[in-house]
């Protein structure tokens, strides 16, 4: 018999961002209270694992990315009491709960930043990275990720901070002791008080070369999708060093001390051979890392098999991908296939059975789409940083630079404000017009919404242990043509096999699997012959050997 993997390694897991999920105070903002409020809408669908954007005290420049008080709970969603309930809530339901947790950099509202900028000789100074210029010039070439010098100039100490993301977030000094320290209390108190792990926010930007040479030129300017280069230089000595790995290995053993076990799940970004090393030669960094690939999305066979074939390549056992379309950075992915809800079920249908660690970003699971704001009128300080470029460039260039589009209200019913706050309430950011028709409410009933595809999928993939556990067998197109996904999940005496057409017309899978027992049908009725199988367009078929 082989022995069960971790529950991190078979957990399907619900991103939830706390501002616009629900509004439990009538304000709106979303709050702790309006989370669980939801759960069990959460625990029904079939996640057993939510993730909570930030919810530390902060002056919400970033909405919570820029945190003041890592020991608070930001009032506009509650109180410590409120966070205590919410993890007592989740575990009630067999439900986990991660937090989001920043280690990079706090606010400059933070007391600890308001010290170390008060004088060169003060005692929290070096708990941040401050150089001296050349001359009027920044200390060295580095850019941020957000573009423009990563060195901000203060004029009461004569010095410059850095900063990995924009300026109002100054990176901390993990070179220091005493911050390392600071902030692993950070992690112990909130795993002490029952949170069941972490996702990392940019983990692999907090290590900096520490003789601070300037990156070298590259000739891109728009930022590659790994984020190896972007801005003219190539970020080599600001990102993925040493040390992040080390750190990574640091942590791990922190969480390992706790039981039941515990997860790190870090948001990287790099080559494969960088992003590998945060897992550990010996599995001993973090314990997942979110993958990318799936992010410049196309709803196609070959676009899809790429992907798989590369995670299977690059993260075979015992390492497991982490799936992933969408989340509070990205623009929303049905937007990015047409609002096409028959392909979006196919790619639920991909996300929630291959090998790995399916993400969900609410809203994803009734097709909500993305805002299109413009960032002339921006709340996100992204989109205001960017606000002086025309809509049509930012559009020809392919950049989302307001991020405001992907966080807009979830949205529960066919409502003004689509449930999620009061009608006589102004919700912080627009619900979207098409609440009248996409909301949770429309679509419960309908057995074959999106919603209800996503239920589906999700508790058979609890009951499965060739999907939960299984290795992944895939189908080249040699052998099944261009337009069909094909692929096997092994376990044991168990297989499953997914068959998905992405082309316009029906296609045959001839092979022999001894598959003959149909689990779930999308998009087509169940077939009555199987030698071969007929799958018409824009249709997937799960099926496993009879017993």
């Amino acid at each position: 018999m082989t022995q069960s993997q971790p529950w991190w390694q078979k957990t399907a897991i619900y991103q939830i961002y706390p501002r616009s999920f629900m509004d439990a105070s009538a304000d709106g903002i979303g709050d702790l209270r309006g989370i669980i409020s939801r759960l069990d809408y959460v625990k029904d669908l079939g996640f057993d694992c939510i993730w909570v954007s930030p919810i530390f005290r902060s002056p919400q420049k970033d909405f919570g990315y820029d945190v003041s008080d890592y020991f608070s709970v930001s009032p506009e969603y509650g109180n410590m009491s409120d966070a205590d309930d919410l993890i007592a809530a989740a575990h009630s339901r067999g439900m986990r709960i991660l937090f989001d947790l920043v280690l990079n950099h706090t606010s400059r509202e933070h007391p600890w930043f308001k010290e170390s900028c008060s004088s060169r000789t003060n005692p929290k100074r070096d708990w941040y990275i401050w150089q001296d210029g050349r001359g009027t010039r920044p200390p060295n070439n580095w850019k941020s990720l957000v573009g423009g010098s990563a060195w901000h100039y203060d004029g009461n100490t004569d010095q410059w901070y850095f900063a990995s993301f924009l300026p109002f977030q100054p990176d901390l000094n993990f070179r220091n002791p005493e911050v390392s320290k600071a902030m692993f209390d950070v992690v112990r108190f909130w795993l002490d008080k029952g949170v069941d792990g972490f996702r990392l926010d940019i983990f692999h930007c907090i290590f900096k070369d520490e003789r601070f040479r300037n990156n070298p030129f590259d000739f891109r300017y728009v930022p590659t999708k790994n984020l190896t280069a972007g801005f003219f230089q190539k970020w080599k000595y600001n990102l993925n060093r040493p040390e992040n790995f080390e750190l990574a290995r640091d942590l791990r053993s922190l969480i390992d001390t706790y039981s039941p076990q515990r997860l790190l799940l870090g948001e990287v970004f790099g080559s494969d051979h960088a992003i590998k090393n945060y897992l550990g030669d010996r599995r001993d960094g973090l314990n997942l890392v979110f993958l990318w690939n799936l992010l410049p999305i196309k709803a196609e066979a070959g676009f899809l098999r790429d992907v798989i074939r590369h995670y299977e390549a690059r993260y075979p056992e015992p390492f497991k991908p982490v799936y992933v379309l969408g989340n509070h950075d990205q623009k929303r992915f049905i937007s990015k296939i047409g609002n096409d809800v028959s392909k979006a079920k196919l790619l639920a249908l991909v996300q929630l059975t291959a090998r790995g660690v399916p993400v969900t970003y609410y809203g994803e699971e009734i097709g909500m789409p993305d805002g299109d704001f413009s960032a002339r009128i921006a709340r996100d300080p992204l989109g205001k940083r960017y606000r002086w470029i025309p809509d049509f460039l930012v559009k020809r260039l392919g950049l989302y630079v307001n991020r405001d589009g992907c966080r807009t209200p979830m949205q529960w019913d066919n409502s003004p404000n689509g449930g999620f706050c009061p009608d006589s309430v102004i919700p912080w950011l627009p619900v979207d017009e098409n609440t009248v028709s996409v909301n949770v409410a429309a679509q419960k009933p309908d057995e074959n919404s999106l919603l209800n595809v996503y239920r589906r999928l999700l508790h058979l993939r609890q009951k499965t242990p060739a999907i939960l556990e299984g290795t992944l067998e895939l189908f080249d197109h040699s052998d099944v043509g261009d337009d069909l996904l094909a692929y096997r999940r092994n376990h044991v005496d168990e297989t499953v096999l997914i068959l998905i057409n992405w082309g316009k017309n029906t296609v045959q899978f001839h092979h022999q699997t001894g598959c003959n027992h149909i689990l779930l049908a999308i998009g087509m009725k169940r077939p009555v012959k199987l030698d071969p199988i007929a799958i018409p367009p824009d249709a997937g078929i799960i099926l496993t050997r009879s017993n």
